[in-house]
Parts: C-alpha cells; sequence; structure tokens
C-alpha cells in the first residue's frame, strides 16, 4: 500500500501502512533539550550504567535517530539554530554567550515560536535561555524570549546558579523568582506543567521549548537520584543521577500529558545541545571527541521523537539529521509556511522515516569557535565528512557511515573526493559569512585557543 502525506491545516498522518487520518486539531509540539548529554549517557544509547527509564519509554514510543546532531560543538550556537532552522554563524549566535558581549539572537531571525504564535498557538519556554550575553539579560532594550514569540518564559541567563540545587537565578517573565527550593530540573519540569494544567489558553494548540540545565556543570544531584548508584565513584554517582534527575523531570511532564489527554495529540522531541563534558563523567559512547569538538564526539548527541498514531513506534533511523532541521520540520507538521525571505538551511526530517533520501540545499555544516585548532570545521554530505582546521588549510575526510570513530583519515589516499568536499565546504562557509554579522566574530578579542590562529 502506498504512503501519504497530509498536509495543510490539520495533522498528517505518517509513516504508518494502512494508517488513514480524520482531521483533527493541530497538535501541539514539546521541543525538549538537555545540557551537555553525551550520545552515550543514557541507557536508550547502549550505556550499561545509567538509569533513563523515561528517555527508554520515548524511544519505544516513537523513533530514535542513531546519528542525530547538533549544530555546533558549544550551547548557544545549538540552541540558535533551533530556534531560526539557520546555522549559528548565519543567524549571528556564533559563540557560547557565557561573558559579556555584544552577540545575541537578533530579532530580525524569525524563530518558530513566533510563526507558530501568528498561526493561533500559545507558546511557552521553560529552563535554559542561554540567547543573550551575560551584560543583556533581563535588561530592557535587549530581545528576551518574549521577544522571539514566547507567551510565557521562565528563563535562566545560561546556569543554574549556584548549581543545579536551589537556584536562585531564575527570571519569570521578567520578574526575578528568586531562591526555588529542590532540583532544577524538576522544578523546570514543574514550571511547565503548571503551566499545562493552569496557565496557557487551552483554546489554541500550544507548542513549548523544556531546556533542562542538566547534566551541565556546576551539578547538583538529589540524593534518590546518586543513590541508584550505589557501587560507583562519588563523581559517577553525581553525574549518572543527574542524567537519572532529568530523565525523572522529562517523565513527569510525559506523565502530565497521559493525565490531561494531550498524549496523543502531542509531538515530542528531545536532543542535546553538544556532546559531553569528560571531566565530570559525561560519556560520548565511544564517538571521537567531547565537547567543543566538531570530531563526532562533540555534535552527535540523542535525538528522540515521539508522535503516537503518526510516526510507526520503536524505531531506529540512521539518517543524519540535525538541530536546524527542527524548526523545518514542527511548521511541516503544522502546516505552516517556511520563510522564504532568507536562506533556511534545516530541512523537513520526516520523509526519512519513509525512507526517503532528504535534498538539502546547504550540507550539514560545523564550526565551533572554542574546538582545538585541527577540528574547527566540518561538513557532513551523505555518507562523508571532512574536517578542516581554523584556517581552513589543512583537512581529514572520513566515512563516518563505517568509520563512525572517525579513525581512517582517508585524505591522503583519496584526494579526488577530498577536493571535492573541500570545494564544497570552502563555498559552503563562504555563503554563511555573507549572510551573517562577521563584525561579531571578527572584533571579538578572546585569544584563540591554544595551537590556533583565529579565534573564531
Amino acid at each position: 500500500m502506498s504512503k501519504k502525506y497530509i498536509f495543510g491545516v490539520f495533522l498528517f498522518a505518517y509513516h504508518l501502512v494502512g494508517f488513514t487520518a480524520e482531521p483533527t486539531s493541530k497538535p501541539n509540539i514539546i521541543v525538549v533539550m538537555a545540557d551537555d548529554m553525551g550520545w552515550g549517557d543514557s541507557a536508550t544509547y547502549g550505556n550499561k550504567t545509567i538509569k533513563t527509564p523515561n528517555l527508554d519509554k520515548l524511544a519505544k514510543q516513537g523513533v530514535k535517530f542513531t546519528q542525530g546532531y547538533s549544530s555546533a560543538g558549544v550551547c548557544s550556537p545549538a540552541r540558535s539554530s533551533i530556534l531560526t532552522g539557520r546555522t549559528p554563524y548565519r543567524n549571528g549566535v556564533w559563540r557560547h554567550l557565557s561573558g559579556n558581549g555584544e552577540t545575541h539572537l537578533r530579532t530580525s531571525e524569525i524563530t518558530y515560536p513566533t510563526l507558530f504564535k501568528k498561526a493561533g498557538y500559545t507558546t511557552g519556554h521553560f529552563g535554559k535561555w542561554h540567547l543573550l550575553s551575560k551584560n543583556q539579560f533581563n535588561k530592557e532594550g535587549f530581545p528576551h524570549p518574549d521577544s522571539h514569540g514566547f507567551d510565557y518564559w521562565f528563563a535562566t541567563q545560561n546556569n543554574a546558579i549556584p548549581s543545579h540545587k536551589n537556584p536562585n537565578n531564575f527570571i519569570r517573565n521578567h520578574k526575578p523568582v528568586g531562591e526555588l527550593k529542590g532540583y532544577s530540573a524538576p522544578l523546570v519540569a514543574d514550571e511547565a506543567i503548571n503551566w499545562i494544567e493552569e496557565g496557557r489558553d487551552k483554546t489554541k494548540p500550544f507548542i513549548m521549548s523544556v531546556w533542562f540545565h542538566e547534566p551541565h556543570k556546576p551539578i547538583a544531584t538529589d540524593i534518590k537520584f546518586s543513590e541508584l548508584y550505589p557501587n560507583e565513584t562519588k563523581k559517577n554517582k553525581t553525574y549518572f543521577g543527574n542524567i537519572s534527575q532529568m530523565d525523572h523531570a522529562l517523565g513527569k511532564i510525559m506523565k502530565v500529558l497521559d493525565e490531561q489527554s494531550l498524549s496523543e495529540n502531542t509531538l515530542i522531541m528531545f536532543t542535546s545541545d553538544n556532546g559531553p563534558v569528560v571531566s565530570v563523567g559525561g560519556d560520548s559512547g565511544g564517538l571521537r571527541g567531547f565537547k567543543r569538538n566538531d570530531f563526532e564526539g562533540g555534535i552527535r548527541v540523542p535525538f528522540l521523537v515521539r508522535w503516537p498514531g503518526h510516526i510507526t513506534a520503536d524505531t531506529e533511523n540512521d539518517t543524519p539529521i540535525i538541530g536546524t532541521d527542527i524548526f523545518t520540520t514542527i511548521l511541516n507538521v503544522a502546516g505552516i509556511e517556511v520563510p522564504k525571505d532568507r536562506t533556511i538551511d534545516g530541512v523537513n526530517f520526516l520523509p526519512a522515516l519513509d525512507g526517503q533520501k532528504l535534498k538539502r540545499t546547504t550540507p550539514l555544516f560545523w564550526r565551533t569557535h572554542v574546538s582545538p585548532a585541527e577540528d574547527r570545521v566540518a561538513m557532513r554530505i551523505d555518507d562523508w565528512k571532512i574536517v578542516g582546521n581554523d584556517t581552513l588549510t589543512e583537512f581529514m575526510l572520513f566515512n563516518v557511515q563505517k568509520d563512525w570513530q572517525e579513525q581512517n583519515d582517508l585524505a591522503k589516499t583519496m584526494p579526488e573526493k577530498l577536493n571535492s568536499m573541500k570545494a564544497k565546504l570552502l563555498e559552503t562557509w563562504a555563503d554563511i559569512k555573507s549572510e551573517g554579522p562577521n563584525q561579531w566574530w571578527e572584533a571579538e578579542t578572546q585569544p584563540p585557543m591554544k595551537g590556533s590562529k583565529l579565534n573564531y
């Protein structure tokens, strides 16, 4: 039996042989993101120790992408790409926004919550934001979540302070909240749940982002989660428990969706902003590199999608997808037109669930300003990945479909393939630079990483 997409303002049945959907209300959408969670930091992706029953459940009820990527090896750029569908240097958030500076997500960018709000959705953001510099957060004259389409927001500028325990730096709709008792992920989940149950406009479908702080340091873990790992070192108890703490918070949200009879009409996506930090216990699952790298360990992340009745449950898919694709995919799901007045790098990835090859105008591309010099830039096309240094003068070539640990550099043995990939990489970078606010990174005063010539 042939499969059909039913596009428009109503839901479309997808990837279910023999499934026919009657038009119903528009879907609710939740985009969940962990902070510094590696590809190997969950039972869902093969970790033999860490307990993640709710992520396991999400995967069982949906699809697990085994080659899902963030758009950068660090935080802020990856987040900006999800909201805009545009690679970070194109949308302007080219670096992580931990200190003082000019960089922020500009209002000239079109974010998906803005588009969903115009289409009749109610919108909410919960958790980390990290799309303004430290000196700009909750200050007049700078764009905050409400400037980018969120009706309601509960957020921190960057990390939970002083740690995940009893954070005191949350802002709710421009008003400081003060110290909260408890741990960050459950607190974020409770705020999101309260909005689902009481705060939102129930006459409208909703879209919300839930961006947890866990397992980013400074880590603090409720003892009930660290005690799940009695035979581990103190560091591992804290880190593994921190992942379980976040998983528990996700489970709370999934539970309320069931209780409110919302699960069947809610699309959930779960991912991470970048790879793990090994010094605190993070695990890349055998991939080369970690956070800050443009090798796979810094950018390949968990990526789960659940939409009951619309995608086949308990399946795996090895199609390479990236954070920018979330933007285009959810707009397609809701029947909202993708902007045509600018370059949108992301594509709708749902056809991949039906075995179709995704057609990309812009290849998968990464540039991470705090990476080591040797892997500052990377690009993937089909099975092939080229990795370049900061000055784009030295290159490595990998077949990452076969060589997922990037152990076999083919640059010298396959010069023709290297040259074609190099030409496309240089073309892609030139195109991105031509649109981005290059004055921001060219004026950067932070010294280059050790061994690098460029600091962007």
